[in-house]
């Protein structure tokens, strides 16, 4: 009985190493030289550079997102890209006003508090409002309270990121809600205004936080900010010794009518299947505080990058490489929705989708969502890295942008994860400039993008 058992498991094994790619070293020389070739010659560090400081803040709509759209075409367009195109799109067009400003009275001393304008928010009159302060930390906490203590008065939303989570993007997605749903909210219960404690892991600084938020058609739309940690500590302190304190704000936005905008592509023709595509992308509009340098002027030159990287080794792939710069993530994903809505019409073949849009710090693995049978066999690829780098494919990920293309036409998509320890300290705020990226930590993303876009061209999924 023992040989037979033994027989039975030697068989496993050799039907399990016969399901896996052998070792190639050619492949692993590539992803060797994608990583030193970025490392050395930090072209993406210079490319951010230049989205950072010679373009800067480019909201949809804005003047700075007409000028991104022209220095993407002209970055593509330098480096030689087979193809270079835009794609058109109406994006929403919102613009912050100067006046910003939150505080309240404690006595006779005038406490001022930081405080940005949630993305898209309505101004309040040119005085201002000034209401007393109902706290909740939760939109449960505000239908519970109802109309009977909530109407005429500015809700106070303060829900902290949980300090115990090594992934803090998991705090924010359980107070991201405060940001985007709390006018509405606080609106249906007769608010005057609303404010919420900044999305932020950090707990010494007071940046204030923006970000997109949403209103209700039928529904009375109310100034709506975002107060920085300290600022929001600080006000609630006050308001457990003092329930009858009352707040000022002052917010001034405007909406106007939507512009056209673009989608900028660039492409590397497949030499074999050229009308089967690989896609790679960030998003090119940012928040309109800081420089977008994070969020997400990295996930667009990673993925110029890892064009860029096939060039300098003359590679040239055996299905389309196209790198695309998604327009209005941040406050309303039309340029996604528009590219997904292309590729039906045009019955374009998409083998996979990869967006970065999680920084330009130190990359750690891709999520991924796709079949089980794909899952498993691009777990074969994670010999090619070095550890680290990418260390893991996990189950679920890809991105705003590659969304609606993933989900209209079942493409495959990937999302770059990165080491995000600091990402949610300065995220959406004007801390997100150049000076933050180190030049490193920015180039092994750009490679690990190159890397996993070599491994399906060659392997397929």
């Amino acid at each position: 009985m023992k040989y037979i058992l033994l027989s039975v498991f030697v068989f496993s094994l050799l039907s399990c190493k016969e399901n896996k790619i052998p070792f190639d070293q050619e492949t692993s020389d590539v992803i060797t030289n994608f990583y030193g070739d970025a490392l050395e010659f930090k072209e993406s560090y210079e490319l951010l550079r230049g989205l950072s400081k010679d373009v800067g803040q480019r909201l949809s709509g804005s003047e700075g997102a007409k000028k991104a759209v022209i220095w993407s075409k002209e970055a593509m367009e330098n480096y030689g890209f087979d193809t270079v195109y835009l794609q058109e799109v109406m994006v929403p067009h919102w613009e912050r006003g100067e006046v910003e400003e939150a505080y309240f009275y404690n006595g006779r001393e005038k406490v001022n508090l930081s405080i940005l304008g949630a993305g898209g928010t309505v101004s309040t009159p040119k005085e201002g409002i000034t209401a007393e302060v109902v706290e909740v930390a939760s939109l449960d906490e505000v239908d519970e309270l109802g109309r009977e203590k909530i109407e005429g008065k500015i809700v106070f939303y303060n829900k902290a990121f949980n300090q115990r989570y090594i992934n803090q993007g998991a705090s924010y997605g359980q107070t991201g809600f405060q940001r985007r749903s709390g006018a509405v909210k606080a609106a249906e219960h007769g608010a005057v205004a609303s404010v919420f404690r900044s999305l932020s892991s950090s707990t010494y600084e007071d940046f204030p936080h923006t970000g997109g938020m949403s209103y209700k058609e039928g529904l009375d739309s109310i100034p709506h900010g975002g107060l920085g940690v300290l600022s929001s500590e600080k006000l609630s302190k006050a308001l457990k010794v003092n329930s009858k304190l009352k707040l000022t704000v002052k917010l001034s936005g405007t909406w106007f009518p939507d512009a056209l905008s673009h989608n900028v592509v660039g492409e590397l023709r497949g030499s074999k299947n050229p009308e089967k595509i690989i896609t790679v992308g960030g998003h090119l509009d940012s928040w309109d505080v800081g420089e977008g340098a994070h969020d997400d002027g990295a996930g667009c030159v990673h993925s110029i990058g890892a064009l860029r990287l096939f060039q300098k080794q003359n590679i040239k792939p055996n299905n389309t490489i196209r790198a695309v710069m998604f327009m209005n993530e941040e406050n309303g994903l039309k340029g996604g929705q528009k590219y997904a809505d292309v590729a039906v019409v045009d019955n374009e073949k998409h083998i996979a989708a990869i967006e970065s849009d999680a920084s330009g710090y130190v990359p750690r693995g891709f999520g991924f969502s796709g079949s089980d049978e794909q899952h498993e066999k691009i777990q074969d690829w994670l010999k090619y890295f070095d550890k680290n780098t990418i260390s893991y494919f996990s189950k679920g990920g890809g991105g705003a942008d590659i969304g609606p293309l993933h989900r209209k036409t079942g493409t495959p998509m990937f999302g770059l994860s990165i080491d995000g320890q600091k990402y949610f300290e300065m995220h959406h705020t004007a801390k997100d400039v150049f000076e933050l990226v180190n030049a490193r930590e920015l180039e092994l993303g750009t490679a690990s993008m190159a890397s996993l876009v070599y491994l399906i061209d060659k392997y397929g999924l």
